[in-house]
């Protein structure tokens, strides 16, 4: 059997659902929602940068591994203060020391580093004694003025616990690894406010950003489908002019969606895989879903209604309406499910779960289009009098207008649109790759200021983690760290290193009664042994776990720095790299990881998904549209439009300086996905009037039937006009951009397909 006959069966059977047992398929509908609705209690929202790397890529790999010997690498920043007053007082060391009480009650939390938390190495007759920096909560004038003067000779400490100006103290504490972010964010922050309401606070780090995320994300989706769907009811509402119509496609729509975030549930809890969490990049998901399904119900409905104007018979209307739609809705559902299961390939692990999720509510909406709306359509009793069904709307009446604009100009419009993509495509060349966290937020809001602060007042909160195997007490090591915390140093974005080489130093210099000749690494292994025996008796061991693992076999090198640009990321991580290979060579186990390399590794992995994604897209819609209309220059000219706008978009983000992230990143799939949708319309009905062997003005004809749905369906989906609303700026530039696409794509199928059509009118004649 034929690919052409199995369909047509198939065909046949959906027509006979829809029209003969239309109560039956509504319910069955109905009851598969109901299914995949369930599936919505098991969403997770997450969005941790760390979980978009593959678990394979070695900054992935390092990150676990340093997280299981060193605990948790995520953390919480909080500094308070007030503004141009000096923080180490009697009122602000007393209030660090309750904070970090009640902190430390939290089942959230794994440890807290302070003022009131950190010791202190003093020689007290000849002897290391190890003691808190704050004794106790209340202080009197000789206790503070002695934390001052130790502050003042450890600048290292003294930079990562109070701000530039004096005005600010900071608290770092480390989430329990078996917690969820957001709840420990909402902890410490329920915390913060119990204890510093006299002060001005700020919150920073990757755990506190992680943690917020979720609630903006619950919010966004929220106000985005509300506004989408809002945008596109009045859109539909005016050329319509139809409530049952418009509410008919609505149901299309909140069904689809259903399906899809419930199918991410579902698929997370079957499989517990990183890849189906919630993350902020799946934000458009429900924007995107909605202008989907709303194409496949506009097409159809409007070709009811026209049917319904000239037979005024319903089942009549209703079977010419799916003979002629079901095979086009097919074809663009299947196109715009390969162009986003192409993320399948994509590096990025999140993308991954995207591509199939939407995939899955696509699907739904192209059965609920072809099956369940033509029974919904089929049961209600329509009114043939009625101005909406017996009248142009104003979009039917434009389209015909600008049909006859473009037929009379062919090659002048042809030109005009090669033009503006030629022209475009010297913004691509501008294009750059960014992923600065700060950048996602919107200025003045209380994530974007607090980031900025740190950058500004404190040490920052961009991190550098480098993992060394190796004798931690070898003076030849340890002399080999310093260096490299040295080199580290240099750059000047780079505000504080420490290691275990900084413990060593200050022992060996407060040992020799604070000598600075001495604030060196001891030259042999058993002075050094010797200072941390003095350590050990005196103090608490555990106290350097941050630094040391337990047999000292292997030390962490860390950062803070604030925010570099994706080009200073490369520079800092290139030179690291260089600096590493060369002093360390005769080390077998050194790993570099933290958030500065994650930025590095997913600016590499954004472009590799990109490349792959359009690539294997453009590929697939050419592919499927040659099988399905039997000719591969069918299947280049669908093509067209979508690369035009491809082009145009990023050239676009290109010029305004619009950077690629792993949110923008999309961009190409949701252009295909969407897009495809004008073309093979155009190009189905076109092949249907040449069967029907209409000869004389074939393309204005097809621009008849088509133009109408085409723009009611790239003007409703203005719905993207919803994402302008998120809080996330990477989201609001696909907002935009989309809407450009909505207009690129449709307005590219209308002149430069219809033109190319007109122009090679012989050579398609040919190709029939």
């Amino acid at each position: 059997m034929s690919l052409n006959s199995t369909l047509k069966n198939i065909q046949s059977w959906s027509i006979k659902q829809s029209l003969e047992h239309s109560k039956r398929t509504v319910v069955i509908s109905f009851i598969l929602t109901i299914i995949f609705s369930y599936g919505l209690r098991f969403i997770i929202i997450d969005d941790d940068m760390m979980k978009m790397l593959p678990k394979k890529l070695d900054s992935r790999v390092s990150w676990d591994l340093i997280q299981k010997e060193f605990g948790s690498t995520e953390s919480i920043f909080i500094a308070f203060g007030n503004r141009n007053k000096n923080i180490l007082n009697q009122e602000a060391l007393e209030t660090s020391w309750r904070l970090a009480e009640e902190l430390e009650k939290l089942n959230s939390v794994q440890n807290v580093i302070s003022i009131s938390t950190k010791t202190r190495v003093d020689n007290i007759d000849d002897f290391l004694e190890i003691n808190q920096l704050q004794e106790s909560k209340n202080l009197d004038k000789s206790q503070i003025l002695s934390i001052k003067s130790y502050l003042n000779e450890n600048e290292k400490l003294k930079k990562q616990l109070i701000s530039k100006n004096g005005s600010y103290l900071l608290t770092i504490v480390h989430p329990d690894t078996i917690i969820g972010l957001d709840g420990f964010r909402d902890d410490v922050v329920g915390a913060c406010t119990k204890v510093l309401e006299k002060y001005e606070v700020h919150y920073s780090g990757t755990a506190y950003i992680t943690g917020s995320i979720p609630q903006l994300i619950r919010k966004d989706i929220r106000v985005l489908i509300l506004i989408g769907t809002a945008i596109m009811i009045f859109v539909l509402m005016i050329n319509l002019r139809n409530i049952m119509g418009v509410f008919m496609v609505l149901i299309v729509i909140i069904l689809s969606m259903i399906s899809m975030l419930g199918s991410m549930g579902w698929l997370f809890k079957f499989t517990n895989s990183d890849k189906f969490l919630f993350a902020l990049l799946n934000t458009s998901m429900p924007i995107i879903l909605l202008t989907i399904a709303n194409s496949d119900g506009v097409h159809v409905v409007t070709k009811f209604f026209k049917e319904l104007r000239k037979t005024k018979n319903k089942k009549k209307s209703l079977n010419t309406t799916l003979l002629s739609l079901q095979l086009p809705i097919f074809l663009t559902s299947i196109t715009t499910i390969g162009a986003f299961l192409t993320m399948v390939f994509s590096p990025l692990e999140p993308l991954v779960g995207y591509g199939i999720c939407i995939s899955i509510g696509i699907a739904y909406a192209w059965l609920l289009s072809s099956i369940t709306l033509p029974a919904l359509m089929n049961m209600y009793n329509w009114n043939t009098e009625s101005p909406s069904l017996n009248k142009e709307g104003p979009f039917e009446i434009f389209v015909n207008y600008l049909s006859r604009i473009v037929l009379k100009n062919p090659k002048l419009l042809f030109s005009l649109g090669v033009l503006i993509i030629s022209i475009s495509s010297i913004g691509v060349l501008k294009l750059n790759v960014d992923v600065n966290l700060s950048s996602f937020f919107k200025p003045k809001t209380e994530i974007r200021d607090s980031m900025d602060f740190m950058d500004e007042e404190m040490a920052g909160t961009m991190d550098l983690r480098i993992r060394i195997e190796g004798d931690m007490r070898d003076p030849q090591l340890l002399k080999k760290i310093d260096s490299l915390q040295t080199f580290i140093g240099n750059n000047k974005t780079i505000s504080l290193t420490n290691s275990i080489s900084d413990v060593v130093k200050q022992m060996h210099y407060t040992f020799m009664n604070d000598s600075l000749k001495y604030k060196t690494i001891p030259n042999t292994k058993a002075k050094i042994n010797n200072l941390f025996t003095m350590y050990d008796l005196s103090g608490n061991s555990e106290d350097l776990s941050y630094l040391v693992n337990q047999n000292n076999s292997v030390g962490l090198v860390s950062s803070l720095s604030s925010t570099m640009s994706t080009d200073q990321v490369f520079y800092f991580i290139e030179n690291i790299t260089q600096y590493i290979n060369l002093k360390f060579s005769e080390f077998d186990s050194i790993n570099i990881t933290g958030i500065i390399v994650v930025i590095r590794d997913l600016v590499i992995l954004i472009i590799q998904s990109s490349f792959i994604s359009i690539a294997l897209s453009l590929i697939f819609v050419i592919v499927i549209s040659s099988i399905f209309f039997h000719s591969i220059l069918w299947g280049i000219l669908a093509a067209t439009p979508l690369t035009g706008s491809i082009i145009l978009n990023f050239g676009l983000m290109g010029f305004f300086n619009i950077p690629l992230n792993h949110i923008t990143a999309i961009l190409s799939s949701i252009i295909i996905g969407v897009g495809i949708d004008f073309a093979i319309h155009f190009i189905a009905k076109y092949r249907n009037l040449q069967r029907e062997k209409i000869k004389e003005n074939l393309t204005q004809e097809t621009f008849k039937e088509t133009g109408y749905p085409i723009l009611l369906d790239a003007v409703s989906n203005m719905g993207f006009g919803a994402l302008l609303f998120s809080s996330f700026i990477p989201v609001q530039f696909i907002g935009g951009l989309m809407i450009l696409a909505m207009f690129s794509t449709s307005f590219g199928t209308f002149i430069i397909l219809a033109t190319l059509v007109e122009l090679f009118q012989n050579k398609i004649k040919k190709n029939q």
